[in-house]
């Protein structure tokens, strides 16, 4: 997992030097892709890490005996999950500060916002199917110990949850590296937005788009490493004895 972060750390710094080999248009606009890469992955780890701790939350509402909690968690992944991502961070951007004037964001802490809440809604239901997968057993033997229900969760319900859920979840980061483009929307300079703007000042969109999607696969191919290398670390699928 160490050497696959670094990897990933290493490629952000070090893009611009191979692209900077490549023909025009590419060699010139090297710098500008790799900033743009930078971006894309500041945008998946805000948001992803962000959406986690939304997830979590909302799974604990979802499977609260508090009858409001279940349908404000419920009302929120079936709002989520059912409208378009382009939406809701054209909402976040333009429509949220003229309903609530404290809520102006910039344009990266909007898309930032946007991203965060949509794999939120994913990941709850992630975590929620987490949660109902450890035996009730369990938690009944942690109370009949003298455990609260706070430390039951934190020690006994959590940590199995967790694992259960922790191939969805990364799933869902990987996925949020390419649902990121969708920032270019509100002006935010991804990658996707840097190879727009190069495509229309070259007029070159072939060798501009094959660029962009090499760099995305090589990002996600990274971060799919770097996944399957957590699952490993946790053991999710149980083949360390």
């Amino acid at each position: 997992m160490a050497v696959a972060g670094t990897v990933l750390i290493l490629l952000l710094w070090l893009l611009a030097l191979p692209l900077a080999l490549a023909p025009e248009p590419i060699g010139n606009n090297a710098q500008a892709f790799a900033d743009g890469a930078r971006v894309t992955v500041e945008l998946t780890f805000i948001a992803g890490l962000t959406g986690i701790f939304i997830g979590v939350i909302a799974a604990l509402g979802r499977t609260s005996r508090i009858k409001v909690l279940r349908w404000l968690a419920s009302l929120y992944i079936w709002v989520m999950r059912g409208t378009p991502l382009l939406v809701q961070i054209l909402f976040v951007c333009f429509a949220l500060p003229t309903l609530v004037p404290v809520l102006r964001f910039d344009e990266f802490t909007s898309a930032c916002v946007a991203l965060a809440f949509n794999v939120g809604a994913y990941n709850a239901e992630a975590i929620r199917s987490g949660l109902l997968a450890v035996p009730k057993g369990q938690i009944e033997a942690s109370r009949s110990l003298g455990m609260s229900s706070w430390y039951t969760f934190l020690d006994v319900t959590f940590p199995q949850a967790f694992k259960v859920a922790l191939p969805p979840l990364v799933n869902n980061t990987v996925a949020l590296l390419k649902d990121s483009s969708l920032a270019y929307a509100i002006g935010v300079v991804e990658l996707t937005n840097v190879g727009n703007r190069i495509q229309a000042a070259t007029f070159q969109p072939l060798p501009t788009l094959i660029t962009t999607a090499v760099i995305y696969l090589t990002l996600t191919t990274v971060m799919t490493q770097i996944s399957d290398a957590v699952e490993r670390r946790y053991d999710v699928e149980g083949r360390q004895p």
